[in-house]
């Protein structure tokens, strides 16, 4: 039976709408703009209450065992990661070539530096992720890799136990109309970035892969220049057992793939 979880979707404006990431200098502290708090039905992939497809749907649910154990802060364990990272895209998506730029560690504790993103929105305006290409090849290699098929894609996984709350959700991309989308800036205190945003539409459909445990990943389209949906995202207000109180922790890695 499907779920109801809460999420956070963007509102309409006629101003750009921005998050302050570390304002004023403080690492963790986040001014958010304006949400659009909703309920909304979550079909479960793990019951069959949905089948995705990544070429159509820009997710997919893969079990997918890792041999680290810890996923600290000394990055001892991030040679062994990436290479499984870049095994599993590589056998996943055909890619030809696998770039990981950035691990996120997020722990649902309102002491944690990265929690959980709970508004619905994908990582990439398409001029940001043009920007980022350059950032991550510099602007010869940038050139030569537009020519050809790539794209950005993030794998998540949780970390010491199943997810029991603030499951990773995801709004299938045919159900969410280009006019949904909106450009959002990311104000760091010493860059600007930019993403995607999502207004609220009774006509997405969300879905997820329940109690997903640390020997399963997903991964997700967040760009791709020949055309395949950026996915909007978010972490979902939802508990699966109000028995179990272990606290949600996952690792995000962002990647750039060459087809």
């Amino acid at each position: 039976m499907p779920q109801v979880g809460t999420v956070n979707y963007h509102i309409h404006s006629p101003n750009r709408q921005a998050y302050h990431i570390d304002a004023g200098g403080e690492r963790g502290k986040l001014i958010s703009p304006q949400h659009a708090v909703t309920d909304v039905v979550v079909k479960d992939v793990r019951q069959g209450e949905a089948n995705v497809n990544f070429a159509s749907d820009s997710v997919a649910f893969k079990h997918a065992p890792t041999r680290v154990e810890t996923f600290g802060p000394d990055k001892t364990w991030q040679q062994t990661y990436e290479e499984e990272l870049t095994k599993l895209l590589k056998q996943e998506l055909g890619a030809a070539e696998v770039v990981i730029f950035d691990h996120t560690v997020r722990v649902d504790d309102p002491n944690s530096e990265r929690k959980p993103a709970r508004n619905v929105h994908s990582d990439y305006s398409p001029k940001g992720a043009h920007q980022r290409l350059i950032d991550l090849l510099g602007q010869d290699k940038a050139a030569q890799w537009s020519q050809g098929h790539y794209g950005f894609i993030n794998v998540w996984r949780p970390i010491e136990n199943p997810i029991n709350s603030a499951p990773l959700g995801f709004v299938r991309p045919s159900s969410a109309p280009a006019q949904d989308w909106i450009l959002l800036d990311l104000i760091y205190p010493d860059r600007v970035g930019q993403i995607m945003g999502l207004v609220a539409n009774e006509a997405h459909e969300w879905i997820y892969r329940s109690r997903m445990t640390p020997d399963e990943v997903a991964f997700f389209n967040i760009y791709d220049n020949q055309g395949l949906a950026s996915i909007a995202h978010s972490a979902l207000d939802l508990v699966e057992d109000d028995t179990v109180h272990t606290i949600r922790k996952s690792i995000e890695s962002r990647t750039l793939v060459r087809y």
